[in-house]
């Protein structure tokens, strides 16, 4: 009689949502179908794109947008819980973070459409208040007190990711990684006891390479830099990261952000934030907050120079670090 495996199996998932993909990484017993899982998952982000989306014209985001001010619009679960994480993180941050973006990133070409000067004239030149001043809640439903465009570029992905870690727990799964472009959230542990690796990418637009190594646990990190997406304006390269001062792509930034949290969906919103209030600032924001922060600059001879914020960022470059349940 042969010897039945007792062996975990491990599980590599992935597919495609937000113009990228996501993954999942997990190990279950043998015999464990996971096309349910997959599907599970693909169902998940999928309507996250659908409700947040600023590239399909149905979605409940492009809906609210061409509503008209003043008129209540109800909005599903899942859009008004990360609209309400992104105005509390909006006003924490004093509107460093901003929902309300949404005219300057489709102005500056960051969206479906390709730049129209006219539209950054406006978005630069029309006086603006932050989405945390704009909108109201009652209920399920939202309304603006004043044209405003939102944008969730800087909180749907990772709101994708929490999404993909509930659905693994939904499915009795504890231990995993999953990711969206970048943006990770750890579960549990691995197999062996240890915690899971997760690089953070050195700021270079050419090649992919780590600049440290994190090892956490029951946490979430996001970056936030301005090497992956750009546009090139009379030859000059910016950052799809807008300035909600301006209207307009940031011009002076750390070369990235990275933040660990409790939830993917704050620390892609805090790793926005901070990279737009830069180095100084942001470093005093993220001590005051409680946060785990690196910043990576560039030096003048384009090497990256880290300035870390909490526990997990104290030393650099950082060692391996954990984040137990934080």
């Amino acid at each position: 009689m042969s010897k039945m495996s007792t062996e975990s199996a491990r599980i590599a998932l992935n597919g495609p949502t937000m113009g990228t993909r996501w993954s999942a990484v997990f190990f279950v017993g043998p015999g464990l179908d996971p096309a349910p899982i997959r599907a599970a998952l693909q169902a998940a982000v999928d309507e996250v794109d659908g409700q947040m989306s600023t590239w399909k014209p149905d979605s409940d985001l492009m809906r609210f947008n061409a509503a008209p001010v003043g008129e209540w619009i109800a909005v599903p679960a899942r859009l008004r819980e990360v609209l309400r994480l992104g105005l509390e993180i909006g006003r924490a941050s004093d509107g460093a973070f901003d929902v309300g973006m949404g005219d300057a990133v489709t102005a500056w070409g960051f969206g479906p459409e390709a730049a129209a000067p006219d539209g950054i004239r406006a978005a630069m030149k029309n006086p603006r208040r932050p989405a945390h001043e704009v909108l109201a809640f009652d209920g399920n439903h939202l309304r603006k007190a004043e044209p405003v465009t939102l944008d969730l570029n800087g909180i749907a992905k990772g709101y994708g990711v929490d999404r993909l870690a509930e659905t693994l727990r939904d499915h009795g799964i504890s231990d995993g990684l999953v990711g969206i472009d970048g943006e990770m959230r750890a579960m549990g542990l691995r197999p062996d006891g240890e915690a899971w690796t997760i690089a953070v990418e050195a700021p270079d637009a050419e090649r992919r390479t780590p600049h440290s190594i994190l090892a956490l646990q029951d946490a979430a990190v996001a970056t936030s830099g301005d090497y992956r997406h750009w546009v090139e304006v009379q030859g000059r390269r910016l950052s799809h990261t807008m300035d909600p001062s301006r209207g307009a792509p940031l011009i002076a930034s750390p070369a990235s952000v990275t933040v660990v949290a409790r939830t993917c969906t704050e620390a892609d919103a805090w790793a926005t934030a901070l990279m737009v209030l830069g180095p100084d600032k942001g470093a005093t924001l993220a001590r005051r907050s409680g946060l785990d922060a690196l910043f990576l600059l560039r030096d003048d001879d384009a090497s990256a120079r880290g300035v870390g914020v909490g526990q997990l960022f104290s030393e650099e470059p950082p060692a391996i670090a954990s984040a137990e349940g934080r």
